[in-house]
């Protein structure tokens, strides 16, 4: 039985060089597997495009599996670093700004790097990242919740629960094909973002009397 590939840092930076090393082979990480694909990186690519020796590379890193993690793990958190700016911004917001904003936001996210939110999309199985990727979710879903709570009282359903997750589930997975695998009815942003939002808030609010 082959040996699971280690994923995770043998050491963390703590000086600004051994920092600037590790962000210089994570960000080659990236560009390699934009580039390339993922069957063509290799530790001796990643580390001749950051500009560092195999050896340094084998101190911090144990494995191109442990890279590629670690770039999910940098994507992710610019992510979640956005979604919880804009969380806080609307916390005041009626229902249908709030959710215009955060469909915009979600195709700003996907948006950061589409080429490679889309490879990483594809790795994060096999570099054993769901657990982080669902943990991540569940924020984002307790922080919706929060902010429907508020606003318990214009609302049409009742299990806060299912509605955070409807709601947080359906913008993710609206935006996230529609930015990485677009179509011809998919190009016009506003379009989306318009109809995506009246989908959510229908679903959220009871209809005008």
């Amino acid at each position: 039985m082959a040996r699971k590939p280690l994923t995770n840092p043998r050491k963390q930076a703590s000086q600004a060089r051994s920092r600037a090393t590790v962000d210089a082979l994570v960000e080659a990480t990236a560009r390699i597997l934009v580039r390339d694909g993922y069957d063509k990186a290799s530790t001796n690519r990643i580390a001749d495009l950051a500009g560092v020796s195999i050896g340094s590379l084998y101190q911090y890193y144990p494995s191109k599996e442990a890279l590629v993690a670690a770039v999910i793990d940098r994507h992710n958190r610019q992510i979640m670093r956005r979604v919880r700016t804009v969380l806080t911004e609307i916390a005041s917001q009626p229902i249908e700004r709030a959710v215009r904003r955060l469909v915009a936001v979600a195709i700003e996210a996907h948006r950061i790097d589409p080429r490679l939110h889309r490879v990483l999309a594809e790795q994060i199985p096999r570099v054993g990242r769901l657990e982080n990727v669902e943990a991540l979710n569940r924020e984002g879903h307790a922080l919706f919740r929060g902010y429907l709570e508020s606003r318990r009282d214009e609302l049409r359903v009742r299990d806060l629960d299912l509605a955070a997750f409807m709601c947080a589930t359906s913008i993710e997975t609206l935006t996230h094909t529609a930015v990485l695998y677009p179509t011809e009815i998919l190009q016009d942003a506003e379009m989306l973002i318009d109809e995506t939002a009246r989908l959510i808030t229908g679903y959220l609010q009871p209809p005008p009397a």
